[in-house]
């Protein structure tokens, strides 16, 4: 004899543990998706775009935010550029990575619906070059869908390289290429997609 009582219970178990996944779940950077990029400038009045291509990064189920970014990916569009950035700023052989962590309250974002959107001001510390700074941010977050969510950021990232002990190596730099300056500040922005596992 059919019992719903019964039945309806272990249907619906899974379902619900299914729906319930992304808030118990890490969420991981979707390196493919993502972009990171600044922007520089030299001579004045040029500037030009640059960006990193290989990204890692999770969220952990505490809100814990770690995105790495693998300094040898750096990708100008001139490779002879990239190698001189390389070698000759990043230091990338010694210091091949750099870290951007913060902690977030992951509960309004599990609790956004799909396409919906929210604002966070969010402190933020940076690790370039062997050296660490804090920064405050503004970031807008959007649930894309039940696995996933994007963040962007609302105002560039202005990074001095004052403050990553980065001076020597872009004058080094400068005159490696025949440039009468290079902006020593760059405004960083990001676009990061972040799926539950």
């Amino acid at each position: 004899m059919f019992k719903p009582s019964r039945l309806l219970p272990t249907l619906l178990l899974p379902l619900f543990m299914a729906v319930g996944l992304p808030a118990q779940a890490n969420w991981h950077l979707d390196g493919e998706s993502s972009r990171l990029s600044f922007v520089t400038g030299k001579n004045g009045n040029i500037a030009e775009v640059s960006r990193f291509l290989v990204l890692h990064g999770k969220v952990d189920r505490k809100g814990a935010a770690e995105v790495s970014i693998e300094m040898d990916s750096i990708s100008s569009g001139i490779p002879l550029r990239d190698e001189r950035m390389r070698d000759n700023l990043f230091a990338f052989e010694q210091f091949p990575e750099a870290k951007v962590q913060a902690q977030i309250d992951l509960r309004p974002i599990n609790d956004l619906a799909d396409g919906a959107q929210l604002e966070l001001r969010l402190p933020v510390s940076v690790t370039l070059h062997g050296q660490t700074r804090s920064y405050n941010t503004l970031l807008l977050a959007t649930r894309l869908d039940e696995r996933r969510f994007q963040v962007v950021t609302l105002e560039p990232l202005i990074l001095r390289a004052a403050d990553f002990g980065l001076l020597p190596g872009l004058e080094n730099l400068r005159k490696l290429a025949g440039l009468k300056s290079i902006n020593p500040s760059v405004p960083v922005s990001a676009v990061l997609i972040f799926t539950a596992r």
